[in-house]
């Protein structure tokens, strides 16, 4: 009988449950409004649409403590010359680096360390023809510009074919053979991009 009783009392519960307003399926849930995009996240741009516009490249930006890829276009005029396409390529790498994040990308909480106003020319007289020379010199920058440079232009076509880069600044400035690490890209803030001097220019 007692259990009749209570079986009987769980309607008549929920009947008074129901009166005095209760609902048992809402539960307050003001944790402050919801991010509204992940971190280091961004939504895959038109490509098909800007490569009208020039030729598609990867970028890195800083994102928390790390360089992250991001989708860029750079434009190259048609019929450059392998030697100028470099430069052409490299020096629209570098005005990319040194754009303002858009407005989505700051607040999917991307950066850049790298200044505007920096060119990028090609190899002097005596230098090797894979050589680019800064208007700054690589060792003026900080190691997170030069760490986004240096991985940027590693995966682009102003690289040599096994990635690496050699760099240097003004006409007169050693130049150095910098690669772009997995622990440059994971620490771009501590870990400086390796690099060898280049010798026999």
């Amino acid at each position: 009988m007692r259990a009749a009783r209570r079986l009987l009392a769980l309607p008549l519960l929920a009947v008074l449950a129901a009166g005095c307003g209760i609902r048992a399926t809402e539960v307050p849930t003001d944790f402050g409004a919801a991010p509204s995009r992940v971190r280091c996240s961004l939504s895959e741009p038109e490509l098909s649409t800007q490569s009208s516009r020039g030729v598609p490249v990867q970028v890195f930006l800083l994102c928390g403590s790390s360089l992250v890829a991001v989708d860029r276009v750079v434009r190259v005029p048609e019929g450059a010359a392998d030697s100028k396409r470099r430069v052409l390529v490299a020096q629209g790498l570098l005005d990319q680096l040194a754009e303002t994040p858009s407005a989505a990308e700051r607040e999917a909480g991307y950066s850049t360390d790298v200044r505007g106003g920096m060119t990028v020319s090609g190899p002097g007289a005596h230098d090797p023809e894979d050589a680019l020379r800064l208007s700054t010199a690589p060792s003026a920058l900080t190691s997170y510009a030069l760490a986004q440079i240096v991985c940027t232009f590693s995966d682009s076509a102003a690289a040599e074919g096994d990635g690496s880069v050699i760099l240097g600044g003004p006409s007169g400035e050693p130049l150095r053979r910098y690669a772009c690490t997995n622990a440059v890209r994971t620490r771009p803030g501590t870990k400086e991009p390796p690099s060898t001097e280049v010798t026999g220019t």
